[in-house]
């Protein structure tokens, strides 16, 4: 069973010692970079742990970008070694249920880099479509909520 956790004292070592394959490392920032930017962002920002059972899988960071008025999936990623077993997808459709619930959200955003086909087809599997804009090497992508 998946679930979001909080990232507290208890747990914040081995969250910080998730990492991604070398092929993936250019497209997905380090948890430690990603919790110095939910900490200075820390009204907008959401970062969770996450678990399949008990064991620590994987890392997400939603948040909300002012500029743009919109939710985010910030940040996003699955231990090298439990990679491809289905926890990325359940991960991120719980995610987008918890901001739903939590704020009310009707739609949210995120980018992919251009050349990172693996996560596009992750993000196109839970609902997130290609909105036709590319900025700095992304592609933009948005999920549309469902009533």
């Amino acid at each position: 069973m998946i679930k979001l956790d909080e990232i507290t004292a208890d747990n914040l070592e081995v969250v910080l010692k998730l990492k991604v394959s070398k092929e993936q490392e250019n497209f997905v920032s380090t948890t430690a970079y990603s919790l110095a930017q939910a900490y200075v962002y820390r009204e907008n920002a959401y970062p969770f742990a996450i678990y399949a059972d008990d064991t620590l899988v994987g890392f997400i960071m939603f948040g909300f970008y002012e500029l743009r008025n919109q939710y985010t999936l910030w940040k996003f990623l699955i231990d090298e070694k439990y990679q491809n077993k289905g926890y990325g997808k359940m991960a991120l459709a719980l995610g987008i249920e918890y901001m739903k619930k939590q704020y009310d959200i009707k739609e949210m955003y995120t980018g992919v880099a251009i050349d990172n086909d693996v996560a596009e087809r992750l993000y196109h599997s839970v609902g997130f479509q290609l909105t036709g804009l590319i900025e700095n090497g992304m592609k933009e992508l948005r999920y549309v909520c469902k009533l």
